[in-house]
């Protein structure tokens, strides 16, 4: 049997499907079964125009003071307040130690800000003013700090649906 181009092209295909379904099921399962996390939004710009409804997401614990360096790259220790919304407790650039009840996020710096997981969230059209009362961002987190954005959350850390 001659194996041809065809047959590459196909392989190759089936591949890249498997490793998206993989991700997919991965994200959904950490949708289902991480910790809820609240992390305070930092007020902004709640809308693109350019972009049509979509908000862009600004942590308050990813807000540098002046002069911090924790590294290119690393974690923010977080534990959660009796509302669940995250407090950081520290930077560092290890998973570990981890005390009882804290929980990692991964960081990265750049020069202009600190990314520690979703940025953006696109809503309906036409929800702007429903949105724009959001307060709080859900994160759904794993033991390993890999995160997804459940949603937003208004002043009394309501799910805004």
């Amino acid at each position: 049997m001659k194996f041809s181009t065809k047959h590459l092209i196909l392989i190759n295909l089936l591949i890249l499907f498997g490793f998206l379904a993989m991700s997919i099921s991965s994200k959904e399962t950490l949708l289902k079964e991480g910790q809820l996390v609240l992390l305070e939004l930092v007020p902004i710009d709640p809308r693109s125009l350019m972009q049509g409804d979509y908000m862009r997401l600004e942590y308050a614990i990813a807000q540098r003071k002046y002069g911090e360096v924790y590294g290119k790259q690393g974690y923010v220790v977080i534990r959660l307040d009796e509302d669940g919304v995250g407090e950081a407790q520290r930077y560092q650039q290890d998973k570990l130690p981890l005390e009882p009840g804290e929980i990692l996020l991964p960081y990265r710096n750049s020069e202009w800000d600190t990314d520690i997981g979703a940025n953006s969230y696109f809503f309906q059209e036409g929800r702007e003013d429903d949105f724009a009362e959001a307060r709080y961002g859900g994160l759904r987190v794993d033991d390993d700090g890999n995160s997804v954005l459940a949603g937003l959350y208004n002043e009394e850390r309501q799910l805004i649906e």
